[in-house]
C-alpha cells in the first residue's frame, strides 16, 4: 500500500513496474466499470433510435373478422421471409452469357457477317477458300429472313492485323455480330500460320485480357487440309495446325465451336470433305438466324467437349459448384487419399523423410494452380528452319538459291552477271566502289520478321519473331555459302560475253552482302560470322529491317550499316511492312536512336524502298523527321523492283506501284529541301538511273575541295579494325566520287556496255562531261 499511495503522490510519477503493480491491483473493477459502461451507453443509442415501420402502408384490420383472427404486421412479415427462402444455394463459377432476348432474335435489324479466314503458301488453299466463300454466299440467300446476312468476306491471315480480329470481334454497326469460319493447311516448316498459333496462345494467356475475349461471337469453325502421304494419322501430324487453331479458338470464343473441326486429306478426299463440312456449317447459321443461339450442347449452349490441354486448364471454368453434404463428404474422402502437399512446411518435413525410391523428386510448380496434376511435359524437339524436304527449300532453290545447312542461303546477283559481261554493275559500284563480280550475296539467317508488300519472296521464306530452330556454326555457314558462291560462278565461264580477266577477278570474294534474304542479325553468331569474313579481307554490308534493337545493339562493327526505313509513319509502315511484332514501332525507333548512336563508330546507312500508292506521298516531312532522329551519313533512295509473280499482285502490288526514275528524282529534290530546312548538312551525291536509286550524303563525306567521296578505302578500313581501336568513319573514305556517278550524270560506268532487252541494239550509255546544280535541270538518262 505504501508503493500505491506513492503512486499519487505529489510528484506524479509512474514507471513501468508501478503500472503493472496498479492492474493487478484493480484490475477486475476496472473491467467491469468498463462492461458496465458499454453496455449503458448500448441501451441509450438503442432507445434513441426511431422504431422501423414494417410497411409504409400496413394493412387495416377487417372489422368482421373475430380479433383473435387478426393476422399482426410482425407475424405477416415473418410469413414472407420464410416464404423467400430457398436451399441450398447454388453457387455458378464463371461468367455468365447472356442469352439474345425474343425480340433481338424477331428484330429486322439484326446483321449477321461470316468472315472467312483462309491461309495459303501455294495458293492452292486461296482458291479453294475463294470458291468456298462463293458458294457460301449464294446458299444463305435463301435462308429464312429473321436476320439480315451480309456478303461473307474472305481474309488472308498473311496481311490481316491480328489484333484487330482475334483479340475482340471486329467494330461495326451495334447489331451485327460475326461467325468465324478458318481454312488452314498444314506445314511442316515455319510460316505464318506459327506467328498466328502464337498470338492465339498469348492472348488466352495475357493477364491483361480475357481468357475469352471473342466470347461475343455467334460461332467458329476450323477446317484443315493435310497431307496423309507425310503424315498419315493425327499423332504423326496431319491437319495438326488446324486442330491447334480450333483449340484455341474454343478458348478464346468460351467453346462457341458451332460445327466441329473438318479434315481431309488435300491429294485424295479434300472435295468431298469439304463439301460435308459446308453443309454442316450452312445448317448451323440457318439455326443461329431462327433461334439467335447455337441450341443445348455439352455443359452450355453450343458448347463442345474439349481435349487434350483443355481438360486440364478449362475442365472446371462453367461447372455448377453445389454445397451438400453429399459433395462435402466426398471431397473430404478424396482429401483423405491424395498424397498432397498443403504447404511449405509440409514439402520440407516430407523431403526430410528417408525415401526407398532412388529416383530423383519431380518438380514442384509454386506458380500455377490447379485442381489436377500436371504431368511434366517432354522437352521440345528443335527442328530445322528450312528442311530438305519442305516446299520452302524446293521453292529457294528454284529460285537459285543454294541451301547451307538448315537456315543459311547464298544466291547470284543477277548484277555479278552482268559484271561479268561487261554490261554494268549494280549501284553499290557508282556509289561505293564495289565491283559487283567479285561480290557475295548471302544471310545466315533465312527467316524474317517482316512481310514486305514488295519482297520478292512472297511466302517462300520462313517467318518468326524468335529464333526457334536449330543453330549451326559461323564456321560450317561460312565455308558452305563460299563453296555455293564458286560452284556458281564457275557454272558462268561458258556464259557467252564473259570476260576473262573477270572472271578469274570472280574467283576471289571481296565484298559481301548480308542482304539476300530473310533477316542477318536474327542468326545468334552473326558477330562470329562477321569476323570470318573481316579475317579473310572481304567487307561486310549488313541490312536489317529496324525490327531487332538489342541485336542491333550487340552488333560488331561492319563496313556499312544499312537499316530499312520503308515508311515514316506508323500505320504506313505496318500496311507496307507488315511487321509480326505487335511493338513493331517502338523496336523501329529503337534502332533509329541506335543508329544515331553509332554515327561516328561505322557507317550508317538509310534504305528507302518506294512504292507508289504506299510510301511516297505526303511522307518527305516524315522521312526528314526519322533523318534528324537517326542523323546517318547515307540515305539511298530506291524506286521498289516488281518480280511480277502472283504472290506480289495478292499483296496488293502492281506494276502501278513500281515509281518512274522522275519520280524519285522528284522525290530526292523535295527530301533534300525538307533536311536542308532542318539544318542538317546532307546534299544529293550520285545517282544510278538503271537501278533507278539516289544516294543523299551527309557533308561529312566531302573532302577539302567540297568534292563527294562517297566510296570507301577498302584496305584502310581493315587496317583500322586490326588494330583494334576505336576509329570514325571519315577514317576510311576512299577517293572522289567518279565524274559519271554523280547527281546528274546517270551513274553508269564508261567501261561497260549498256545493253536493253526486246531485240534492241547494244548502246553505250553517253557520259555526261559537265556538272551541273540541282536546282537548273534534271537529266534522265537511259530513257528510264
Amino acid at each position: 500500500m505504501d508503493n500505491v499511495n506513492g503512486l499519487f503522490g505529489p510528484s506524479w510519477s509512474l514507471d513501468t513496474g508501478d503500472i503493472v503493480e496498479l492492474w493487478h491491483l484493480y484490475r477486475i473493477p476496472i473491467v467491469l466499470a468498463s462492461f458496465t459502461v458499454l453496455m449503458i451507453v448500448r441501451t441509450i443509442l438503442r432507445l434513441r433510435k426511431p422504431r422501423e415501420k414494417l410497411s409504409e402502408t400496413p394493412p387495416p384490420t377487417s372489422p368482421s373478422l373475430p380479433a383473435e383472427k387478426t393476422i399482426a404486421p410482425l407475424e405477416l412479415t415473418k410469413k414472407t421471409s420464410i416464404e423467400k427462402i430457398k436451399a441450398p444455394r447454388r453457387i455458378v463459377g464463371g461468367l455468365k452469357k447472356s442469352k439474345p432476348s425474343e425480340d433481338d432474335i424477331e428484330s429486322g435489324d439484326k446483321k449477321i457477317q461470316v468472315l472467312v479466314f483462309f491461309s495459303s503458301l501455294t495458293t492452292t488453299t486461296e482458291k479453294t477458300a475463294k470458291v468456298f466463300t462463293e458458294g457460301l454466299a449464294h446458299n444463305i440467300k435463301e435462308f429464312s429472313s429473321s436476320a439480315t446476312f451480309l456478303e461473307p468476306e474472305i481474309l488472308d491471315l498473311s496481311y490481316i492485323d491480328y489484333d484487330e480480329y482475334f483479340i475482340n470481334p471486329p467494330k461495326s454497326e451495334p447489331n451485327t455480330q460475326y461467325f468465324y469460319l478458318i481454312l488452314i493447311p498444314t506445314y511442316n516448316i515455319d510460316t505464318v500460320l506459327d506467328n498466328f498459333l502464337e498470338h492465339l496462345q498469348e492472348t488466352h494467356n495475357d493477364f491483361r485480357i480475357d481468357t475469352a475475349p471473342l466470347s461475343s461471337l455467334l460461332g467458329y469453325s476450323v477446317f484443315g487440309f493435310g497431307d496423309r502421304e507425310g503424315w498419315p494419322t493425327e499423332e504423326e501430324g496431319f491437319c495438326s495446325q488446324a486442330r491447334d487453331v480450333d483449340k484455341w479458338m474454343a478458348k478464346l470464343t468460351g467453346r462457341r465451336r458451332a460445327f466441329p473441326l473438318g479434315v481431309c486429306d488435300a491429294k485424295t478426299d479434300g472435295p468431298e470433305r469439304l463439301k460435308e463440312w459446308k453443309e454442316g456449317v450452312e445448317d448451323v447459321i440457318l439455326h443461329i438466324a431462327k433461334t439467335g443461339g447455337l441450341g443445348e450442347g455439352v455443359a452450355g449452349s453450343g458448347d463442345a467437349v474439349e481435349s487434350d490441354v483443355e481438360d486440364v486448364d478449362d475442365d472446371d471454368d462453367n461447372d455448377e459448384v453445389l454445397f451438400q453434404e453429399q459433395d462435402v463428404a466426398q471431397r473430404k474422402t478424396k482429401a483423405q487419399k491424395q498424397d498432397s502437399l498443403n504447404d511449405l512446411e509440409d514439402l520440407g518435413r516430407s523431403l526430410d523423410k528417408p525415401s526407398a525410391d532412388p529416383s530423383p523428386p519431380l518438380e514442384v510448380d509454386f506458380t500455377t494452380y490447379s485442381k489436377k496434376s500436371r504431368k511434366p511435359e517432354a522437352p521440345a524437339i528443335i527442328k530445322e528452319m528450312v528442311p530438305k524436304n519442305s516446299p520452302t527449300y524446293n521453292s529457294l532453290t528454284k529460285q537459285g538459291y543454294t541451301i547451307v545447312g538448315s537456315h543459311s542461303g547464298v544466291k547470284i546477283c543477277r548484277w555479278t552477271k552482268s559484271a561479268l559481261r561487261g554490261r554494268g554493275s549494280c549501284y553499290k559500284y557508282s556509289f561505293y566502289g564495289i565491283a559487283s563480280h567479285q561480290c557475295m550475296e548471302t544471310t545466315p539467317s533465312l527467316s524474317c520478321s517482316n512481310k514486305c508488300v514488295f519482297c520478292w519472296r512472297h511466302g517462300t521464306n520462313p517467318v518468326g519473331t524468335t529464333w526457334r530452330w536449330v543453330v549451326e556454326p559461323p564456321e560450317m555457314i561460312f565455308t558452305g555459302v563460299k563453296a555455293g558462291h564458286y560452284k556458281k560462278i564457275k557454272m558462268l565461264r561458258g556464259v557467252p560475253g564473259v570476260r576473262a580477266e573477270r572472271f578469274a577477278e570472280a574467283m576471289r570474294i571481296r565484298h559481301c552482302a548480308l542482304s539476300l534474304v530473310g533477316e542477318p542479325i536474327f542468326y545468334p553468331h552473326i558477330n562470329e560470322f562477321l569476323a570470318m569474313l573481316h579475317n579473310e579481307h572481304i567487307s561486310s554490308f549488313l541490312v536489317c529491317n529496324a525490327q531487332h534493337p538489342d541485336q542491333l545493339a550487340a552488333l560488331t562493327p561492319v563496313t556499312q550499316l544499312y537499316v530499312s526505313i520503308d515508311a515514316s509513319n506508323r500505320e504506313s509502315l505496318r500496311k507496307i511492312d507488315r511487321p509480326l511484332h505487335r511493338d513493331f514501332w517502338e523496336r523501329f525507333n529503337a534502332c533509329l536512336d541506335i543508329l544515331r548512336e553509332r554515327r561516328f563508330e561505322q557507317r550508317t546507312v538509310f534504305r528507302l524502298t518506294l512504292v507508289k500508292g504506299f510510301n511516297i506521298d505526303d511522307e518527305v516531312e516524315g522521312y526528314a523527321r526519322l533523318v534528324e532522329q537517326g542523323l546517318p551519313c547515307f540515305v539511298e533512295i530506291k524506286g521498289v523492283t516488281y518480280c511480277g509473280t502472283s504472290t506480289s499482285s495478292s499483296a496488293g502490288l502492281t506494276m502501278a506501284n513500281v515509281p518512274f526514275y522522275s519520280e524519285i528524282q522528284e522525290f530526292v529534290l523535295a527530301l533534300t529541301a525538307a533536311l536542308n530546312k532542318r539544318g542538317l548538312g546532307y546534299g544529293i551525291a550520285a545517282e544510278h538511273a538503271h537501278s533507278c536509286c539516289v544516294l543523299i550524303a551527309s557533308e561529312r563525306f566531302k573532302n577539302e575541295s567540297g568534292r563527294w567521296c562517297t566510296r570507301i578505302d577498302y584496305k584502310r578500313f581493315f587496317e583500322l579494325l586490326e588494330k583494334g581501336e576505336p576509329f570514325r568513319p571519315e577514317e576510311y573514305m576512299g577517293e572522289e566520287t567518279p565524274e559519271w556517278a554523280l547527281w546528274g550524270n546517270g551513274g553508269f560506268d564508261p567501261r561497260d556496255e549498256r545493253v536493253y532487252r526486246k531485240g534492241k541494239n547494244k548502246v553505250p550509255l553517253p557520259v555526261k562531261k559537265e556538272e551541273e546544280e540541282i536546282e537548273d535541270e534534271v537529266v534522265v538518262v537511259g530513257g528510264e
